[in-house]
């Protein structure tokens, strides 16, 4: 990426919108797009406290509404058989009833009694990730160019490195990505907040997609990208939601709102690598 990084503390997110058992997250990467300054202040408010994740996160409240659920974090839908073996290990010794793989390719422990949370996330280690605030809930991928013969791009390697980038950054609502090695768009991209899509001239990134009961396509925002180019994409997108979208407004709504030619004047033309008619 030609672009700076910028490194900012944003705090935990408006306290109205977010639950009680947040900690701070600091030293998040923004991109660094003319007109954003490492000086600016910061949207979220920083929470002047240290809380023990182990100790304070309350899991996911169940319908029964007693007992609470775990959601493993697995970028790309990878897992190893050691990790299978861990969160199997974990289950028996806490007698979690309830398993089941996600449509975001995540693992759902449910059925946890209260006083086990702690114990599930300590016994599942890097596996149990709370999230504690609005986020990036997960990143979804096909297998890309790793085993499928119709992929043109390597959405595994893509969707590991966009985790990395957007772990723990905190958003107005949840973001869900979704990524997709060819145009087949198994990642379902479309339906994402933030899509992206392979071809064989490269990237193609997609914004403000949603499924639900209020569905929308995302527009396109730049096609051609590299790897390079989509992450940095990725990011303006993500930090311009962040600082104009309103508490618990999802992308899809924000681009209605906003509108996509407002973000494309004030997002994609910033961008370098894309051409402006």
């Amino acid at each position: 990426m030609n672009q700076a990084l910028f490194y900012q503390c944003n705090g935990i997110g408006p306290i109205a919108c977010c639950p009680p058992f947040f900690r701070p997250c600091n030293d998040i990467p923004l991109a660094g797009y003319p007109g954003h300054k490492r000086d600016n202040p910061p949207r979220y408010s920083t929470l002047q406290r240290s809380m023990s994740m182990t100790d304070t996160y309350e899991g996911i409240l169940q319908r029964d509404g007693k007992t609470r659920a775990i959601v493993t974090r697995m970028p790309g839908g990878m897992v190893t058989p050691d990790e299978l073996e861990t969160i199997a290990r974990t289950a028996r010794k806490y007698r979690v009833p309830f398993l089941k793989l996600t449509s975001g390719q995540r693992f759902l422990l449910a059925g946890i009694t209260p006083g086990d949370i702690s114990g599930v996330i300590k016994d599942l280690g890097a596996l149990a990730q709370p999230y504690t605030a609005p986020c990036v809930k997960f990143v979804q991928a096909c297998p890309g160019t790793e085993v499928c013969r119709y992929g043109t791009q390597d959405a595994i390697a893509l969707a590991r490195e966009t985790d990395r980038l957007f772990r723990e950054r905190v958003f107005p609502a949840k973001i869900k990505i979704g990524i997709s090695g060819c145009l087949r768009c198994c990642g379902e991209s479309h339906i994402r907040d933030i899509g992206i899509v392979g071809t064989k001239q490269g990237w193609t990134v997609l914004f403000g997609g949603n499924g639900g009961t209020n569905p929308r396509f995302g527009n396109e925002i730049a096609t051609g990208l590299s790897s390079a180019e989509a992450l940095d994409c990725m990011q303006r997108l993500a930090e311009y939601y962040r600082k104009h979208a309103k508490p618990h407004e999802r992308t899809a709504r924000f681009v209605e709102r906003v509108g996509i030619e407002t973000i494309r004047e004030d997002v994609v033309a910033m961008m370098p690598y894309v051409g402006v008619e």
